[in-house]
């Protein structure tokens, strides 16, 4: 298995809507980070509150994450946009400068605890990671998608959520959205949960994931809507949250 996961011609996080690429996204949300930088009443991290979605790829967790910003107003950041802004340290020190410039001297004490509490924070590309989705996580209430991100975060501050399905539910949604055969889609999707596989052992030295890394897991199989999984979930952030805090 030597292809890599772009050549499956498979996005994982993709569905039909059209979507801001990651380095377009970026610029204008740095572009808006920094005209609220300037603010001068402007909330405190602890007053932020975020959704993190971890799934199997072909779940559908990116049309349910976009379901959900509709309800909370929280805004979106897929695994896309992680990727971008933690391999390009341009963008990602432009908002970690933004969040030092909004609360002085936090990055680095929010960093040097989470080193302190997470042991897998050692390569450059796991610190880089960290302190991207800790400084996205602290400029705006929002809902992550994918990489891991309720590792990192602390679990006080965030709804961490698993969706999963049987194979045959992510083979035929995949089979759907690229217009090709199951036989040619499990491939795909053979090569796309190596690749998730890979990445969560190199990155967080985890094997799989635990039920207890999470506060509320969704058999997409059952509840199939994307809506009333969304619905579920904001739910969820009102119980543990109160009343759509945002």
């Amino acid at each position: 298995m030597n292809q890599s996961l772009e050549e499956t011609g498979y996005k994982p996080g993709y569905y039909d809507k059209k979507r801001l690429g990651a380095a377009e996204w970026a610029e204008q949300n740095i572009k808006k980070w920094r005209s609220k930088s300037s603010q001068k009443e402007m909330k405190f991290p602890s007053d932020y509150y975020s959704v993190c979605i971890s799934r199997q790829v072909g779940v559908g967790a990116l049309e349910t994450a976009d379901l959900l910003s509709g309800i909370l107003e929280y805004r979106v950041v897929d695994r896309e946009i992680l990727e971008h802004m933690a391999k390009d340290t341009r963008v990602a020190q432009n908002v970690i400068e933004i969040y030092d410039e909004r609360y002085p001297g936090k990055m680095s004490e929010l960093f040097s605890m989470l080193i302190s509490e997470k042991t897998f924070v050692k390569s450059d590309y796991a610190r880089q990671l960290v302190k991207t989705v800790s400084a996205l996580a602290n400029t705006d209430p929002t809902i992550f998608v994918g990489r891991g991100t309720h590792l990192i975060l602390p679990r006080k501050t965030i709804l961490s959520v698993r969706l999963f399905c049987s194979r045959e539910y992510r083979v035929d949604r995949l089979a759907k959205i690229l217009g090709i055969t199951t036989s040619e889609a499990a491939k795909k999707l053979t090569i796309i949960d190596i690749e998730q596989h890979e990445f969560f052992k190199t990155v967080y030295h985890k094997k799989g994931s635990s039920l207890e890394e999470f506060d509320l897991v969704i058999n997409r199989d059952h509840i199939g809507g994307a809506l009333e999984t969304a619905r579920i979930i904001a739910s969820a952030v009102e119980q543990k949250f109160g009343l759509m805090k945002k």
